[in-house]
């Protein structure tokens, strides 16, 4: 009895070697690709450092399945700033603190991608796609000599709509989106907290 289960998990094991072999074996190299864009970003409802900013970027690795079909991983990066004048906040029943903040909003999602190319033309392929993963966020208030601080982690999603240009009908060419994200992120600040954070922006870079 045991002889015929190992007998079957063995089986089992070389044809799922078999599979992935093949799959290994039907890779092309050039159907892979790698966008790094610049980023702005903008985000709304957190009332948190909510300035648009362009100081980021975003990186994909993807690969084409079919002519309209792409997967792949990303990761970017952004930071938003946001300057407030000096003000009296209350800290506590007891407490109260007089001075003007810098804000900062740091944030680095990562995670899988797809995207589904509306055309096939060989020079221009506009498409619909969507990021999902994870993300983890610093938020730190500046003020007088020091500062504070909270880091967390959340669920990302974001749809993007874009176009990627081929001006010679090759590998390389230009990459154009705009998207919304939100992620589930969970932040204390110096006098509020910030439940989930709402974003949008475009991002404009090259495709390898």
């Amino acid at each position: 009895m045991k002889l015929n289960v190992l007998r079957r998990i063995a089986m089992v094991t070389f044809m799922c070697l078999g599979v992935a072999v093949k799959g290994f074996s039907q890779y092309d190299v050039n159907k892979t690709t790698l966008k790094i864009d610049w980023q702005m970003n903008a985000p709304f409802s957190t009332n948190f450092a909510d300035k648009l900013s362009g100081w980021g970027m975003n990186f994909e690795l993807g690969y084409e399945l079919t002519p309209r079909w792409e997967v792949g991983v990303f990761a970017s990066y952004h930071t938003n700033h946001q300057y407030v004048g000096r003000q009296t906040l209350s800290l506590s029943p007891t407490e109260s603190l007089t001075t003007d903040q810098q804000r900062s909003a740091f944030q680095i999602p990562f995670g899988v991608m797809g995207n589904y190319n509306l055309s096939t033309n060989r020079y221009v392929k506009p498409y619909v796609g969507v990021k999902a993963g994870t993300m983890f966020a610093r938020y730190t208030t500046y003020f007088g000599s020091g500062g504070v601080y909270d880091k967390s982690w959340g669920f990302y999603v974001s749809p993007e709509i874009g176009v990627k240009i081929y001006p010679t009908g090759k590998k390389w060419g230009f990459h154009v989106a705009g998207y919304y994200s939100y992620a589930t992120n969970k932040t204390q600040t110096l006098t509020f907290d910030v439940e989930g954070q709402n974003q949008a922006g475009f991002r404009l870079g090259v495709i390898f």
